[in-house]
Order: structure tokens, then sequence, then C-alpha cells
């Protein structure tokens, strides 16, 4: 019934008059424009503080609202009463709010140091309509000419803690005399004393003095610091007696009569109180807990200890009850920490239709897993998978003409703190910290032949205190590709050096033994305020072969008959691979945001290997690359072979470059429209005659970018964003030189490509 109301005001509004129920001698406030010459303060920072807009607007059709209170005559009827009710009556201009709004503006502007603005205003009045205009002139600004503080007569601890950057930071001569900036830096130091032991204080106890009369719109500044009434210091405090309930339930802590059940054991420097079946290991608790006697107090401590123990899956809720206590003129907090149990385990089942190309196929799976295996908040996680592919017979000289199917199984282990009792104590106590293992086999069985997988993995992860550095170790990572039976069809046209290299080494038997380092930095710390232009760097190496190149050199290895040497009688594979990914986002205002993307990956196979491994190689197009193109269709480099109708393995390439530009503006709550440009490729690293066009060359590479434009759609659910991006390529590398900027003569047939996804892009 709702939306079926909302299709009818579409239709309805049309023929209304926005004007129908303004009042007569009274004009509808129709649009409201900011004219400003001020740098640094634009019409969107200033219409906060207007005090009269116009009817809401609704993107493509307009003011809507307005529109469906103005259709019905009366209320006399249930629809009538339904438009009124979804309806917003018109604004109707206001002198006096006028006026208001400009004293706000000027007040504003007074605030971001423009204490000499004008305001003034223009409005056009016409057919019962008024448009108002708010002509801003700043003037000249006041400029902080000296920045000083007086905290070291006051509190020399505090001034000492506040090294000369810190304070220096908060606000810079020459600089505009920002009142939002003066809170900001408030702020922003009385985290840092919040994080170094001062646990009651507030932003209230530093304070600015402003001299303004010492030259012409200039500032002298000095920041100062006021002492509680009740001291002539500030306390600061460290960390008292960290107590821990394990588990236990509310029943039996309010039962005096049933603490026996109960059992206190002391671990390292920590109480945990649990029942004589305990929830959780006392060491487990103690690895995700950053609280500890005698650390000095700090909100990121606390904040670590929440998230830490939060993120367990065995855990459903965390209480942290603090107790400032005083002992031999000491300040200390103890803190009593309970941890509640959640649901144990979890049993997801999954089942998918799938449509390949026109080919039919199911996809099922199954998972289990325990939260708490241990007793030390590790999750342990089987998964099985299977999958059927109905897939039709194309003509005589196709190889891939019956149907197939493919299973699998994966096991996952995950233990919440780092297991190398070598690795310093600063490290086992950053937050986040897991080590991980996991094995899986996967096993696809074809009409041309059979493959199978089999991987087995650990990982290190960690991150600093600070949640701005999260590192990933893989120490040692081992995948083996097995080919234990093909036809003699499929051998003759793919396991070829001379027919295509790529291709053959994309399904001939090999072993990968790899070792990873990635790191993540964000400018965006816990405890900071917003920034106004946050960015994500990402930045990763692997390497590959090394250990079985040891083993060669140690004699351990032999050849096979095309040379490349083997560990326990397989092929390895040896490359060197990485990546940099560089994300910016830049925030005018609560609706806009102009986001940015560049990566840029280099993988080079070396020694014992021709060609990357399939699985290593990058490939463009798709929902997070040039959006112009389907996933896995773009490149490499001019290379263009639509003759092969099973190309995919020469769509890839060993070097990619990314670079984006998306603008959003949120529409509504839920959604939000963007328009991007990509521009991007894949190239190979060396010449291969299976890929002509796709080596990458200095000298011509900027030529050969794709380029793709287009709109998206995006649903925020807040816990799940779901994205639909329309792409057009603009410049096709693929075509000839002369016909590559399809942007002046698009096809939509050829050019146009459909995304559907979960998430940003980047």
């Amino acid at each position: 019934m709702k939306y079926s109301f909302y299709i009818l005001l579409v239709v309805l509004l049309i023929s209304c008059d926005a004007t129908r129920k303004v009042p007569s001698g009274s004009y509808l406030l129709n649009k409201v424009r900011i004219n400003t010459d001020t740098k640094g303060v634009s019409e969107s920072d200033l219409k906060p503080y207007l005090r009269q807009k116009p009817n809401s607007s609704m993107f493509i059709f307009g003011k809507v609202k307005l529109h469906a209170y103005n259709i019905p005559q009366n209320d006399s009827t249930w629809l009538n009463r339904q438009f009124l009710k979804y309806g917003e009556p018109p604004v109707l201009y206001s002198d006096r709010l006028t006026g208001l709004s400009m004293e706000q503006i000027r007040l504003q502007l007074g605030n971001k140091g423009y204490l000499n603005a004008e305001v003034d205003t223009v409005v056009e009045k016409k057919a019962r309509k008024a448009n108002v205009i708010y002509e801003v002139t700043g003037n000249e600004p006041y400029l902080i000419r000296t920045f000083k503080d007086s905290i070291y007569p006051v509190d020399s601890t505090i001034y000492k803690i506040l090294d000369e950057k810190k304070r220096i930071n908060t606000v810079k001569e020459g600089d505009v005399f920002d009142l939002e900036v003066l809170e900001d830096g408030r702020i922003m130091i009385t985290n840092e004393l919040r994080n170094n032991g001062y646990y009651n204080f507030s932003k209230e106890n530093f304070y600015f003095l402003a001299d303004t009369a010492v030259g012409t719109h200039q500032v002298d500044l000095t920041l100062g610091l006021n002492n509680p009434t009740d001291s002539t210091l500030h306390n600061r405090y460290r960390f008292g007696e960290v107590i821990v309930n394990n588990g236990v339930s509310s029943t039996i802590l309010q039962d005096s009569s049933k603490h026996y059940l109960l059992d206190t054991v002391q671990f390292r420097d920590i109480k945990v109180v649990q029942e004589r079946k305990k929830f959780m290991l006392p060491q487990a608790i103690f690895y995700n807990t950053f609280i500890r006697p005698n650390r000095v107090y700090s909100d990121q401590l606390v904040e670590r200890t929440y998230s830490s123990l939060n993120r367990l899956g065995s855990v459903s809720q965390t209480a942290i009850n603090l107790i400032p206590v005083v002992v031999n003129d000491s300040n200390y907090i103890n803190a009593n920490i309970s941890i509640y149990p959640g649901n144990m385990h979890f049993m997801q089942f999954g089942i998918d239709g799938t449509n390949s190309a026109g080919d039919l196929g199911i996809a099922a799976d199954a998972t289990y897993e325990h939260k708490n295996i241990l007793k030390g908040g590790e999750t342990f996680r089987v998964k099985l998978n299977g999958a059927y592919e109905f897939i039709t017979a194309s003509d005589s000289a196709s190889l891939i003409d019956k149907s197939y199917y493919e299973y699998g199984v994966e096991a996952f282990l995950s233990i919440p703190q780092l297991l190398l009792p070598w690795v310093m104590k600063q490290l086992k106590d950053q937050p986040s910290a897991s080590t991980e293992f996991s094995v899986g086999a996967n096993f696809q069985n074809r009409s041309e032949y059979l493959r199978q997988f089999f991987n087995l993995s650990s990982r290190l992860q960690w991150s600093s205190r600070n949640w701005q550095v999260n590192n990933v170790v893989e120490p040692l990572d081992i995948t083996y590709v097995r080919m234990p039976w093909m036809s003699e069809k499929f051998r003759n046209a793919y396991m070829n050096d001379s027919i295509n290299p790529i291709l053959k080494a994309s399904y001939e038997e090999q072993m990968i033994v790899r070792t990873a380092y990635n790191v993540t930095y964000t400018n965006v710390s816990s405890g900071q305020l917003p920034r106004r232009l946050p960015f994500r760097i990402r930045a990763g190496v692997e390497v590959a072969g090394y250990l079985p190149r040891i083993a060669a050199a140690m004699g351990g290895t032999r050849k096979n008959p095309s040379g490349r040497e083997m560990l326990l009688g397989i092929p390895y594979a040896e490359y060197v691979k990485t990546d940099f990914d560089f994300a910016p986002t830049y925030r005018w205002s609560d609706k806009n945001t102009l986001a940015g993307h560049f990566a840029l990956g280099v993988a080079y196979p070396y020694g014992n290997s021709i060609v990357l491994p399939f699985e290593k190689r990058y490939y463009g197009g798709g929902a997070n690359s040039v959006r112009g193109w389907s996933t896995r269709t773009l490149g490499p480099g001019t290379y263009n072979n639509d003759s092969l109708g099973y190309d995919f393995a020469n769509k890839t390439g060993d070097i990619k470059l990314d670079m984006s530009l998306e603008l959003r503006r949120k529409l509504t709550k839920l959604f939000e429209l963007a328009g991007f440009i990509d521009v991007g490729n894949v190239w190979t690293i060396k010449d291969y005659n299976s890929q002509p066009g796709g080596y990458f060359n200095w000298n011509s590479f900027y030529k050969e970018l794709a380029a793709a434009y287009g709109l998206g759609v995006r649903l925020d659910l807040n816990f799940l964003l779901v994205r639909v991006d329309l792409g057009m390529k603009a410049h096709n590398p693929a075509l000839p030189e002369k016909k590559r900027w399809t942007v002046f003569r698009p096809d939509f047939h050829r050019d146009f490509a459909f995304h559907f996804a979960i998430g940003y892009p980047f």
C-alpha cells in the first residue's frame, strides 16, 4: 500500500501547482542560495545556519512532499488524509527568519576568523514565490600573530607530557583565527592527556586567551590550563587491581551461599574469578586484556580491552567498571571486568543457482563453527562445498562439452594471540592479534581433466595500539596443484609451450611455496577527531620458491623432462610480487564525498617459472576495477582475440594499474548516487607470443590505458552496502588506435557493462 501511494504521488504531482495553498499576500520560499567570497568557507558550510529553508526536494521528482500536500482540497476522505499525512505544508517566506539567518551566518563567520564579515540579502518575489540570495562578504580575516602557552607554571608534568610539538600543532602562527580549530585543538590535547593517566581530565580544563588589540587583523593567542578547585594539580592515575569475571552467572554472584562454587586464580598480574568448569582459559583472558596493574591509565587501553574481548566469538558482551581509589597517597583505577558467554556453536547451509554463459548449475555449502573449542577463544571452522554445472556442447572443436562437478573441504583454526614464543613482549600485547591455520582440498572433475588443489597455510595478524597500522604475515603457505589425468584432446590443445605457454602454466602440476607480508595504514586513529581527508594505504610483498630453492642448493631436487626443478617430484613456482594501494576520501559536506583510488601491482616470474601461476596473475575489468569492462575481459595492453571463446588465461598479466575518481552524493539515508571515472589496464612483463600487444613498454603504456565512466546507485543498510554500477567504455585499447575513443561513438552493445556488488569499490 505504501509503495502504491508513492507511485500515485509521482503521477499527480506533475499537475499540481506548488503555490496552491499559499495564503494571499504570502510567498512560497522557493530557492535559497548563498554567494560567498570567503576563502575556506563554502555555501555548504553556511547552510546549516539558515533559520528558514525551502521545502525538501527529491532527486529528479523535485518537491514531492509539497505537491502531495497540495493535492487534496480537504481531509474528508481517507486518500486525502494520506496525502496530508505524507505531505509537507509550504514554507512561507519570513522577513524575521531571513534576518535571523543573516545574523547566524555573520556569527559563524566570526567564529571562522572573519570578525568584520558582512551579510546582505537579495529577495526576488514573483508569481507568489520568493527566491532569497545571501550575499556574504568576509573581508579581511584575523590571523594568529603569536601563539604560546602558560601551562608550565600551573602543572609542569602536563607541560612535559604535552611536548612542544603537541602544543604547537594545536594551532599555528599565521593561520586564520578559527574558533572551531581551537576547539579541535582542546579536544586533541585532552585525548592525549587521557591516554597518559589523566582519568578525570576534560577539555574544559583548557582555555584560550585572545588579544585582538595588538594591531590590524592580528591576534596574540595563549593556551592556558585550569586546575581543579580542590587541588593544586590534576591527579594522574595508574591501573590498580584487575579482576575478571570469567563468565560466572549472575545468580551465583548475587547469592553468597553459592560462592563456594567459585574459584579465584591468579594469572600473571590479573585475578580471574570463575566456576569450577571455566568458561575461558585465564591466559586467553590475559592476552586479550590490556588493562594491567601499574600501567598508566589510558582510554585507548580500555577501548582496546573492550574491542579485543568482544571480537572473541565466544564472548557475547563485555562490561568494564572503573573505580578510582587512593593507596598510600597514590592514585589508582581498579578495574572489574565481566565477560559473558555467547553461543559457541554455529551452523550454516547455503545453496545457489548459477548461470555461466547460458550454462546452468547448482552449488551448495555447509559450515560448522565452534567459537571456543580449546577454551581460549579459538574459532574452529569446517566448510564443505560442492557444485555441478550442466555445460552444453557448442561445436565439434569445443573441449568443454560435458557437465562437470567440483567439491572441496576446508578446516580453519584461529587463535586470538600470537603463537611465537620468541617475539617481543610488546608485540604480543598488540590488539587484534591472532594466529591462524588452515588446510583445504578442492577437486575439479571434468570430461577433459581431473584437477586437484591442496593447501596448507599459516597467518599472523596484529594491529598497532591506535589501530592505525594492521600487519599480516603469512610465514608459510603451500599450495599443490595436481593434474592426475587429462584427455589427449586437451593435452594436445593446451599443454604445449609452442601453442600457449600461459594456458599450459595454468593447468600444469606445480607446487607454490610462498611467504607474504602485508601492511595497512590509515590516518584515522582511535580517539582522534574525524578527519576531513581520511586515507588508507595498503602495501604488500610475497616471495615464492625460496625454500625449494634452498633445498635445490642442498642437492635435494631433480629436474623434470621440461627442465624445471622439482621438490618431492613436483615442479615448484618462483616469483616475487608487490602491491600498493592508496585510497583517499574527501568529504566537503554531509552529503558529498569525493573518493580516489590508485593501485599498482607488479609480479615477476623467475628461475623455475616462465609464467606466473594463474591464480597469482592480475586481471582487469569488473566491479572493483575499470567498470566499463566485465570481469577478466580487459587487456593485457592492446591484446584482443575475440575469436577465442575460451580465452580467460590470456586475459591476464604481470602488471596492473588502476586509477579511479568517484563522486558520491547522499540522496536519502538509504540511497546514494555516484558518478565515476576509471582508468587502468594490465600488461605482461615478458613478451609472450600468445598475448600479442600485451607487453609493457614505457614508451607506449599510457596509450594503452583503458578508460570508463558511469553511474552507480547504492543502498546503504548500515551493516551492508549494496552497489549497482553501470559502466561505459570511453577509451578501448583493444580497438585500432584511431578508433579507441569510443566515448565519441558509443555502442551500447559493445561498450556497456553492468556490475552488482557488495561494499564500495575501494
